[in-house]
């Protein structure tokens, strides 16, 4: 606002990035007209924006911070262009290391919630202890220690979009409150009795097997439906067939240019990228290309493969306390046939099952949403 219908001001105004000079004092219709007309000029501009993103959807080797050009990934861009329209929570499940966080924030970049905040919480790292509150906050003498009042992420996130990883290790008890406040859009503070809408969009992931995270008591059922409205996976880098060698070509050129560097990928590297069933999937792979570029000063080839990421059974990751006998027969099963490249004879023969049961088990497993 000017004090006088100053030309100078008005230029120092438009210079300054400001759309309207008032001058002072404005009448209340001047300022709701001015700033009608700035509301509908951002909300032009970000609609343009997103639709430009869209637009590029399925044409592309990337999507945001996402590589890949498998056909794969090209159904994961068109799921994500999807869901992002509209405001659905979303289910991102994939093994780990498969970059279902990418997922999350093309979703966020994608949706009307853009311009707000993207938070993202690892619910395994979450102790159970303050679980509650780091979700909905507390009041100030709620608890030792707590001298003020908290806001948790779900405040936080206020307008924006809450990614919620690996939901299912979440505390039994937290997931029916975390389900009151999906269905409600109110939370209360742990120590509180106030009813604090909230208006945000979450986004969970899960690296385990749904069906089987539902049988244990991992995920509750009623919060795995509540949260499975549109749901997306994300498949392992074994299944992306040709993408190994496309993300390669991404991280060592993003290590070159930070480095000043043209170090290169030999025939033989790429070809051994190529026939590795990379159990991490991408983080993996990441790890192996920065460690090669450390270790050389000009073509990067097979010799620096790690001694630790073999071809062989070895690749398949050793069982983990809590695993059900389920996934662990699973992930074998699709290591086996990855490494197989698809081929179901040698993978049977290698598993020493019969075609039959193998057949049978993918169906089991396609049936249950995994690809």
């Amino acid at each position: 606002m000017s004090g006088g219908p100053a030309t100078e001001a008005a230029l120092a105004n438009i210079r300054g990035n400001g759309a309207r000079t008032l001058t002072d004092p404005a009448d209340f219709a001047r300022v709701t007209m001015a700033l009608g007309h700035l509301t509908r000029t951002l909300n032009g501009k970000m609609k343009g924006e997103i639709a430009t993103m869209h637009a590029e959807l399925g044409r592309m080797d990337r999507l945001g911070a996402i590589v890949g050009h498998s056909p794969a990934m090209q159904h994961v861009y068109r799921l994500i262009g999807r869901g992002a329209r509209t405001g659905a929570t979303v289910l991102i499940t994939g093994e780990t290391g498969t970059g279902k966080e990418l997922v999350a924030r093309a979703i966020h970049t994608l949706s009307r919630r853009s311009r707000e905040r993207f938070l993202a919480v690892n619910c395994g790292a979450v102790s159970a202890h303050v679980a509650e509150s780091e979700l909905f906050g507390h009041e100030r003498g709620s608890f030792t220690g707590a001298d003020r009042v908290h806001k948790g992420y779900f405040e936080q996130a206020h307008g924006g979009t809450l990614f919620l990883d690996e939901i299912a290790e979440t505390p039994a008890d937290l997931q029916v409150k975390l389900l009151r406040a999906l269905e409600s859009g109110v939370i209360s503070r742990v120590g509180g009795t106030e009813s604090i809408p909230v208006d945000l969009r979450i986004v969970a992931a899960t690296n385990r097997h749904v069906a089987d995270a539902v049988a244990l008591g991992k995920l509750r059922e009623d919060l795995f439906y509540r949260l499975n409205v549109f749901p997306i996976h994300v498949p392992p880098l074994r299944e992306r067939k040709g993408d190994a060698e496309l993300l390669a070509d991404h991280f060592l050129g993003t290590l070159n240019a930070a480095e000043g560097t043209a170090k290169e990928l030999t025939p033989a590297f790429r070809e051994r990228l190529r026939r590795y069933p990379w159990p991490g999937n991408v983080r993996e792979l990441k790890n192996v290309v920065e460690r090669a570029f450390i270790l050389t000063d000009d073509c990067i080839d097979v010799d620096l493969w790690p001694a630790t990421a073999t071809d062989g059974a070895a690749s398949f990751p050793g069982p983990v306390v809590g695993t059900s006998i389920a996934e662990m027969e699973r992930a074998l099963i699709l290591s086996t046939l990855g490494r197989c490249d698809g081929n179901r004879n040698k993978a049977a023969a290698a598993l020493q099952i019969s075609l039959r049961t193998l057949s049978s088990r993918l169906i089991e497993y396609r049936a249950s949403g995994t690809p």
